[in-house]
């Protein structure tokens, strides 16, 4: 039987409390210390997560020296998430950094290449590779079956109430379009060009269309906004192959779209394994305690790889490569 892996936890905001910590505290965890500015923050979560008040710390330099924790956890800010990263990284300290790693795609190569100079293990939050829907899509894209993929189409888009206060859209594009520049190539492939065509239809109410060439020949467009109801629903993808395509809608409904035969004439039509469509949705009603945004299984591949396994994860060198293609999408 293995033993809680420690965790010094940085960072008792919102999105930590109810997407982060709930979900890493369900794997074989414990939060050993935690560290926030706010000493109300720190209580609360402290409370909440069973830590002792001499383990809630305000400086993590005080959290990074201590002998009592095996790995750190991130959700502070880029430019924390690079000069706390970097710093964890020198300590040979795991770490899980939510995204995005760093403010630009140069801090955030420094952190990538300081991780595998020491060989120390960096997650990134990109739990958009983990989301149940995309996972089973990605997996039916990258079969044999599949082939090669020639077209992605997509919609990421947002609200401008969101960063209302962030009109230079540095919040929309470091917290919200990052994940699409890890998932896209993480469904398509490497990508080869990448460009932008930009309509601000008001301060606050930014559109893009991102086009990308992948190295395999595939092309591929990108629509995210910042004017639309979050209301919503905000997220819709498609992948084409050649006579196949795999749609995910709303992160919950999976289409794989194959080569079926016209059954109007056919008395005999029915539905047939390995031509019709296949359509996938979670259950709702089920009394489970699952998660199909995708933190709990991102956290919980952070555990392994924190213990030494080898898991293909959302890393550093990944960080970076989000990091590269946004700064060249958006000039």
């Amino acid at each position: 039987m293995t033993t809680p892996l420690r965790i010094g936890w940085i960072g008792c905001g919102t999105h930590a409390n109810e997407m982060l910590l709930p979900q890493l505290t369900r794997h074989d965890a414990v939060i050993q210390a935690l560290c926030d500015m706010s000493t109300e923050r720190l209580a609360t979560t402290g409370r909440r997560y069973g830590v002792a008040p001499e383990n809630q710390l305000t400086d993590w330099r005080a959290l990074l020296a201590r002998d009592d924790i095996d790995a750190v956890g991130l959700a502070v800010g880029p430019q924390l998430h690079y000069e706390i990263g970097l710093a964890a990284v020198a300590r040979g300290l795991p770490i899980f950094i939510e995204k995005p790693p760093a403010p630009t795609a140069r801090q955030a190569q420094e952190l990538a290449d300081a991780a595998e100079a020491r060989g120390v293990p960096v997650v990134l939050g990109f739990m958009k590779r983990y989301s149940t829907a995309n996972r089973i899509a990605a997996n039916v894209i990258h079969s044999g079956e599949f082939g090669a993929t020639a077209s992605f189409l997509g919609q990421y888009m947002t609200a401008p109430t969101y960063f209302a206060k962030d009109v230079d859209y540095t919040g929309f594009y470091l917290h919200h379009c990052v994940h699409y520049f890890d998932l896209v190539p993480h469904l398509m492939g490497e990508v080869a060009d990448i460009s932008a065509r930009r309509h601000e239809i008001e301060p606050g109410k930014l559109l893009l269309h991102v086009d990308f060439r992948f190295v395999n020949g595939g092309i591929g467009t990108l629509v995210m906004g910042t004017h639309q109801s979050r209301g919503t629903p905000m997220e819709w993808w498609q992948v084409m192959g050649d006579h196949r395509r795999v749609e995910v809608r709303n992160v919950h409904e999976v289409r794989y779209y194959r080569n079926p035969p016209f059954k109007v004439a056919k008395l005999d039509a029915s539905l047939v394994d390995g031509e019709d469509t296949l359509v996938w949705e979670p259950n709702l009603t089920a009394a489970a305690n699952e998660d199909h945004k995708g933190y709990h299984a991102l956290l919980g591949e952070f555990i392994r790889a924190a213990r030494g396994e080898r898991v293909p994860v959302p890393n550093a060198a990944d960080g970076a490569r989000a990091m590269a293609l946004l700064e060249k999408a958006i000039g």
